[in-house]
């Protein structure tokens, strides 16, 4: 007979050692600076290991084990909370988690400062990633096809989001951009099906080429005050969205939209009218739908 876990417990305390901590029996974390130190087939659980500063471009590129991985925190990189530490992870590089197809949760210290171009494109069984308040940058398709991720927050502290960044993220609900964002890049959005709700800060300037294109399930938006320049195709076929309200400060005002790209509501059967103020210079081509009653002041 085995002997139990009090009695376990017992022995160690008489023996002078540590009792075992509650989840003892959960899986154990292999510490991996990159694939290389890993079975790509086997290790499901990976920590960064201390004093690694960097995860490198590719580093676990294709680990299709890989389940949870933790970068631990070895100082504060948040300009909230002053410098990091030398030995603390600031950067994750291109590639670094792309086509790990179960990766699911992802922990990142406030220590990084940049995610990197395609850095988790591919993971379809995303669900869960906290983006700390010291990411500044959020890379050219990051996100791609991220198709089970549900939510995300975006800090204060990014001030652009790259092109393809969230693409075909098709379980995306809802997303809330800070008001440091400036820029909203080109398919930023795009193939986002579930996407609802979207509040767009009075930080940006311009919504880039097809930046919500097919997002069907998106009903309203309003375009800020800061907004001049609405792309090519930035709202092609958001089919529910019923209404659209565009700020105007007259033409002379430099917080008003002067460009309106061609098909930018291109087939949005929902938007029966909308409003074009007088400071709109240029409209392109099959700007609206043929429903559309265009308005214009």
């Amino acid at each position: 007979m085995s002997p139990s876990a009090q009695t376990i417990a017992l022995f160690r305390e008489i023996a002078g050692r540590k009792p075992f901590k509650k989840y003892i029996f959960e899986p154990s974390f292999k510490e991996a600076e990159d694939a290389n130190d890993l079975n790509k087939e086997k290790d499901k659980y990976i920590r960064i290991p201390k004093g690694a500063t960097s995860i490198g471009n590719g580093a676990f590129y294709f680990c299709k084990s890989l389940n949870v991985i933790v970068i631990p925190n070895h100082g504060l990189a948040s300009p909230y909370h002053g410098s990091a530490s030398p030995y603390s992870v600031t950067s994750i590089g291109e590639d670094a988690f792309k086509c790990c197809d179960n990766l699911e949760k992802v922990v990142i210290p406030n220590t990084v400062t940049s995610i990197g171009k395609h850095a988790f494109e591919n993971c379809i069984n995303l669900k869960e990633i906290v983006i700390p308040n010291s990411v500044t940058s959020i890379g050219k398709y990051a996100f791609y096809y991220c198709v089970s991720l549900k939510e995300i927050v975006i800090p204060k502290s990014v001030t652009s989001i790259g092109e393809n960044a969230f693409y075909k993220c098709e379980s995306l609900k809802e997303i809330v951009i800070p008001n440091s964002v400036t820029s909203i890049g080109n398919n930023a959005f795009s193939y986002c099906v579930s996407l609802k709700e979207i509040v767009i800060p009075y930080s940006v300037t311009n919504i880039e080429d097809f930046a919500f294109r097919y997002c069907y399930c998106l009903k309203e938006i309003v375009i800020p005050d800061s907004v001049t320049y609405i792309g090519y195709g930035a709202f092609y076929k958001c089919k529910s969205l019923k209404e659209m309200v565009i700020p105007n400060h007259g033409s002379a005002s430099p917080n008003s939209v002067k460009h309106i790209g061609g098909r930018a509501f291109y087939d949005c059967e929902s938007l029966k009218e909308i409003v074009i103020p007088k400071s709109v210079a240029s409209i392109g081509k099959n700007a609206f739908s043929e429903n559309t009653k265009v308005i214009y002041e």
